[in-house]
């Protein structure tokens, strides 16, 4: 098997598997796309550029998501289900289902992601390389990995993106499993660590094109937003 994203253009396959949870295999059965269809792909077209982290807002504040989780979030927008990688700066949508486990929604919910609210598509963020100091050591890390520290700043909590040179904070909580925990923890990161922002480094990295996939299945033509595409396994 393979995934719908990885067949040529002009080639017919049959869909064998669809991941994700309920709202996602509704919407492609919607689409006509489910197991045992034949599909026939028409085109693997670019969509547009993007880069880095993303920034969203909701319920008037700011929240920032690394790339990976980004195209785990599906949404709704005027009456279709895409992730939201794909939309355009000042897009908005209804936040309609995550793409991953119960672990996963309970990540998006400590940001205050739930199903339902309404979110607006801010801006793909440069991958800058931010520069702290943990319990007296130095430590970089890019946009996508900082967005998943909480930190107690000022007596709120923040993702430690929005801290600026020479503040200080107090780690609160990190989003993730536990290999990411332990990953961080390595670097001195954990719970109560003392943290502090020493600078922030500006990076211009090479635009990734993201995707739709365009095709044909039980005489009519559908597109398939890329995030989404990855679900589909056929063969």
């Amino acid at each position: 098997m393979r995934l719908l994203v990885d067949v040529e253009p002009e080639t017919q396959a049959t869909i064998r598997k669809i991941e994700g949870g309920e709202d996602i295999k509704k919407h492609l059965e919607d689409l006509g796309v489910k197991e045992g269809v034949e599909i026939r792909v028409l085109e693997q077209a670019p969509q547009h550029e993007h880069t880095g982290a993303i920034s969203l807002s909701m319920d008037d504040k700011e929240v920032i998501l690394g790339h990976g989780m980004a195209d785990k979030l599906y949404l709704d927008k005027e009456g279709g289900m895409t992730s939201l990688l794909e939309l355009e700066e000042e897009d908005r949508g209804i936040v309609k289902a995550f793409g991953g486990g119960k672990d996963l929604a309970e990540w998006f919910s400590a940001l205050d992601i739930k199903t339902g609210k309404e979110v607006k598509f801010l801006q793909h963020l440069p991958d800058d390389t931010l520069s702290f100091e943990i319990q007296g050591k130095p430590v970089t890390m890019g946009e996508g990995r900082a967005s998943k520290i909480l930190a107690e700043y000022e007596g709120k909590t923040i993702q430690i993106n929005y801290m600026k040179t020479g503040d200080k904070a107090k780690v609160e909580s990190i989003i993730g499993g536990t290999t990411l925990k332990e990953e961080f923890e390595k670097e001195g990161i954990k719970e109560g660590a003392d943290i502090t922002m020493t600078g922030r480094d500006k990076t211009a990295p090479a635009p990734v094109k993201g995707r739709y996939v365009r095709a044909e299945t039980g005489g009519r033509q559908i597109t398939i937003g890329y995030g989404m595409a990855r679900k589909v396994w056929v063969d």
